[in-house]
């Protein structure tokens, strides 16, 4: 079944967190997703306030950087998580952004190598393994989790470029990308992954998770338009979603028929109503799931 969800951008303060992540369980929002920007907050932090002050919401990390974080540390911290919460931590890693990285001097020189290398450690610490590793950036000796989660989660990886969407197939349990995207992109980028897999032998389901920005109400049609342009997206009517949540659930359809497998939806940068936005999220919700 399509799976929706939105996300707590960190354009909104910590202090935010709290009613919003109520207000997206109260509307039976699925699944909430944090970013680990640099520099606002931490994902993790935020994400252990969430899972503790609801009882069923999912939440997702869209993404840490795996520069930033040496992978037992986050082994350590998905781990706790989904052993205190289980089955409702969605972790995900991605390059960061190479200039923040570089501000803080973990800029590494081949992000692909970093991936190759990290995420098939972290998804091996989060199944039990012990693991010996001596790569260029992954140095592992004698690492196994004292208390590794009873059923590891799929680790999600994000992509861009074509390298890197073909390598997260490789190396990943689900692939995420930004908000921006058309379904013809979209289409495109899960071919790429579906190389990666060919390429490695995966079997199994993978996932396609799109970030999508939306809005409710008066005036949503312009939000989004300006959102995009402020990010330099192409301007494509594929991309206005907006309008009521049945207005919405039509507008997002193509992507799923491009191959995404969880649509999650983003409030523009000047949202004026987040809660009201994540009660608009949880009708298309379950507007969604009524069509299957």
């Amino acid at each position: 079944m399509p799976r929706i969800g939105a996300i707590f951008t960190p354009s909104f303060p910590p202090e935010r967190l709290r009613s919003a992540a109520l207000a997206a369980e109260a509307a039976g929002v699925p699944e909430l997703w944090l970013w680990e920007d640099c520099f606002r907050e931490s994902a993790f932090a935020a994400a252990s306030a969430v899972l503790a002050w609801t009882e069923t919401l999912k939440v997702g990390i869209g993404v840490s950087p795996m520069p930033l974080r040496n992978v037992a540390l986050l082994a350590m911290e998905i781990a706790t998580l989904e052993r205190l919460f289980p089955g409702r931590v969605i972790p995900g890693v991605g390059h960061g952004v190479l200039d923040w990285m570089a501000q803080v001097g973990a800029r590494a020189q081949s992000p692909l190598t970093l991936m190759r290398e990290y995420v098939p450690a972290l998804r091996g610490l989060l199944a039990g393994e012990e693991l010996n590793t001596d790569g260029r950036y992954v140095r592992l000796d004698g690492v196994k989790l004292d208390w590794p989660p009873a059923q590891a989660p799929a680790v999600i990886a994000a992509g861009e470029g074509p390298k890197t969407l073909r390598l997260t197939g490789e190396v990943a349990d689900g692939t995420v990308v930004p908000s921006g995207w058309t379904p013809d992109r979209i289409r495109d980028a899960v071919a790429l992954v579906q190389e990666g897999r060919d390429a490695a032998g995966r079997a199994g389901t993978h996932e396609f998770i799109v970030f999508v920005t939306a809005a409710f109400g008066a005036g949503a049609a312009e939000r989004v338009s300006a959102d995009h342009a402020a990010w330099r997206n192409a301007a494509d009517p594929s991309l206005d979603v907006s309008g009521d949540p049945e207005d919405v659930v039509r507008a997002i359809q193509p992507f799923f028929d491009a191959g995404a497998t969880s649509v999650i939806l983003q409030p523009t940068g000047d949202e004026p109503d987040l809660e009201g936005f994540l009660g608009g999220v949880g009708a298309v919700a379950a507007l969604s799931a009524a069509r299957g």
